[in-house]
């Protein structure tokens, strides 16, 4: 099967005041569509650096990233983003809601970029399915943690993407709520059969992936795979 994602020789270094800093080395690693990718490690290890340059936010030093085929690494800004508009949904810990907008809206966004006439009935759908069909016209300030997470998941399934990175996702809210977010992410994710790559340092999430890389100072030191 065609790998959805493809480091080859991938390394990122920053300049700083006492020189170079080598965040990630070498990275040589292959995702197949609907794998459910775990990156793991602790913190400065490289986990964050390793999933932005995956998803075309942040480019390598060296080396080449594929993602569907097509080499972020030959691409500038424009044309990274257009390849994220098609292909990819993001869950961040931080929400990343849009305060001006209601979550209906939040989640209608990213099917309006898409030209798709029936916005409002498939985000309505959506949230629906993450139990939020009573908080459609509230603001994210008028929602608690555990809401605005479900509300950006809808948004990021909203998207059709055939790809979802998703970074320390339930690193803001508490275990019970957690653990429930976690749940909604899985049962979506085998719902649409989407290629879903996460960062966490929470054991739970980790341990619901069929992979888990884990990172030591910008290194791959295990790869493993389980049912």
């Amino acid at each position: 099967m065609t790998a959805i994602l493809e480091a080859r020789h991938l390394a990122k270094q920053v300049s700083t005041s006492e020189g170079q800093l080598v965040i990630l080395k070498d990275i040589n690693l292959s995702i197949k569509p609907a794998e459910t990718v775990a990156i793991v490690g602790a913190s400065g290890s490289g986990k964050s650096t390793l999933l932005g340059l995956m998803a075309g936010l942040d480019t390598a030093s060296s080396g080449d990233m594929l993602l569907d085929g097509e080499n972020l690494s030959a691409m500038n800004e424009d044309e990274r983003a257009i390849i994220r508009g098609q292909s990819v949904g993001f869950v961040f810990q931080s929400f990343q809601l849009l305060p001006s907008l209601t979550a209906l809206e939040n989640v209608m966004l990213p099917i309006e970029l898409k030209n798709d006439s029936d916005a409002r009935g498939k985000a309505a759908r959506l949230l629906q399915r993450v139990g939020l069909e009573s908080r459609l016209h509230h603001y994210p300030n008028q929602l608690s943690g555990g809401e605005q997470q479900r509300v950006a998941i809808a948004r990021a399934f909203a998207s059709e993407a055939r790809i979802l990175f998703a970074d320390e996702p339930t690193g803001n809210l508490d275990t019970a709520t957690g653990a429930k977010v976690i749940d909604l992410l899985f049962s979506l994710n085998a719902e649409f059969s989407t290629t879903l790559v996460l960062v966490t340092h929470d054991d739970r999430l980790a341990a619901r992936c069929k992979r888990v890389i884990r990172l030591v100072a910008g290194d791959i030191t295990e790869d493993s795979r389980h049912e």
